[in-house]
């Protein structure tokens, strides 16, 4: 059937950037880079996947004829981005869709329609959550690894249990852990490892939301939110739940509670003098914390923060990529740093915890070049 459908140009091309964002089109899979747009007597629905994971948003639009077209995601998003029309018409002519405005028309080859991987629909939903909450949960994705050689750690481990989600990643070195209070239907259980890049942009995306819902079923996961869908599979590979559970069980030895900007920035600051270890140290004195970065060929920095500190005076090194993705999601709060001890990881959490969600990132330290350092 022939596509021809008005659509605001806002809109649209929002949705086509956000999709792409989403399913980033990689090269070595081209019959998987276009995006099926059907119109019907409900709007426009924009449907793509990558094979893995999927998407479907359905934008507000008046179809002239129902109908079906697949282009490239990419070539949509692109000419979209460049129009400031406020409407636009988007009608199949012959072997091309046309986008058209008042004063311009554009001509995307068209794909095939009938080869095209229709993405599934939704499975069953399986709770609630408040969108500011999966937001901040949605940032223990940094924590995972970013090595295909290791997919178990390529992925946010999601559980229901009783009235909160648990959500944890890591990458063996650095783990980040987040407890988001949610509304679960009667008898429905969460038991999914979603890929953590996936998570990630979906929280950002999905996070503006005043709600979203999750979904599960037979391996599959997908979350939706007023206009969205978006789902993938579920890796099928064994966590190691109870290990890393007891991790998050931190008996610090030292706490200390500092603005999370300010460390941030001293950090970023000390980096310029991490050397090739990307080694910033922290030292713990009386009401005060210091951030220092020493290499023979870089340099030196020493830099004092004000601190609250309960216990021991000790010193730590750690990678400073590491200190900042665990300080960035305290970002405008205070930060207690849960030190343990020898090489125990590090616990980092908001002094003031927000309700509705118990966000905990675990840093493991480096081992001292010169054990005469070791606190």
């Amino acid at each position: 059937m022939a596509l021809d459908v008005s659509v605001g140009t806002g809109p649209l091309a929002e949705a086509a950037a956000q999709l792409l964002r989403l399913l980033p089109v990689r090269a070595h899979q081209p019959a998987l880079a276009g995006v099926l747009l059907r119109a019907d007597a409900e709007g426009l629905e924009l449907a793509a996947s990558d094979g893995e994971a999927w998407a479907r948003v359905r934008v507000s639009a008046t179809a002239h004829t129902d109908g079906e077209a697949v282009v490239s995601r990419r070539a949509l998003a692109d000419t979209l981005a460049t129009l400031d029309a406020p409407q636009l018409r988007l009608c199949t002519e012959g072997a091309r869709l046309a986008v058209r405005t008042d004063r311009a028309r554009f001509a995307l080859p068209r794909l095939d329609l009938d080869t095209f991987p229709r993405p599934p629909q939704a499975p069953a939903a399986v709770g609630v959550l408040a969108g500011a909450d999966w937001r901040a949960a949605a940032a223990v994705a940094g924590a995972a690894s970013r090595e295909d050689a290791l997919p178990l750690f390529t992925a946010v481990r999601m559980r229901s249990a009783g009235a909160v989600v648990s959500m944890l990643a890591t990458d063996r070195f650095r783990l980040a852990a987040a407890r988001p209070a949610w509304s679960p239907e009667p008898g429905a259980e969460l038991d999914v490892l979603v890929p953590a890049a996936l998570v990630a942009e979906l929280g950002r995306q999905a996070g503006r939301s005043a709600q979203v819902r999750l979904h599960a079923e037979d391996g599959r996961f997908a979350l939706s939110w007023p206009g969205w869908t978006v789902g993938t599979t579920s890796l099928a590979v064994a966590f190691p739940d109870r290990q890393l559970d007891q991790l998050l069980a931190a008996q610090a030895e030292a706490t200390v509670r500092v603005d999370a900007d300010e460390l941030a920035a001293a950090v970023g600051r000390a980096a310029h003098y991490a050397g090739p270890r990307g080694a910033v140290t922290l030292e713990l004195g009386d009401s005060e914390l210091c951030v220092r970065g020493s290499d023979p060929l870089a340099g030196e920095s020493s830099e004092t923060l004000k601190a609250d500190l309960l216990g021991d005076r000790l010193t730590r090194q750690y990678q400073a990529r590491y200190l900042l993705d665990a300080l960035r999601p305290f970002a405008g709060r205070q930060a207690r740093l849960e030190i343990q001890s020898a090489l125990r990881p590090t616990a980092f959490t908001a002094a003031s915890p927000e309700p509705g969600v118990d966000l905990r990132y675990l840093v493991v330290p480096l081992r001292p070049v010169d054990a005469t350092n070791h606190a």
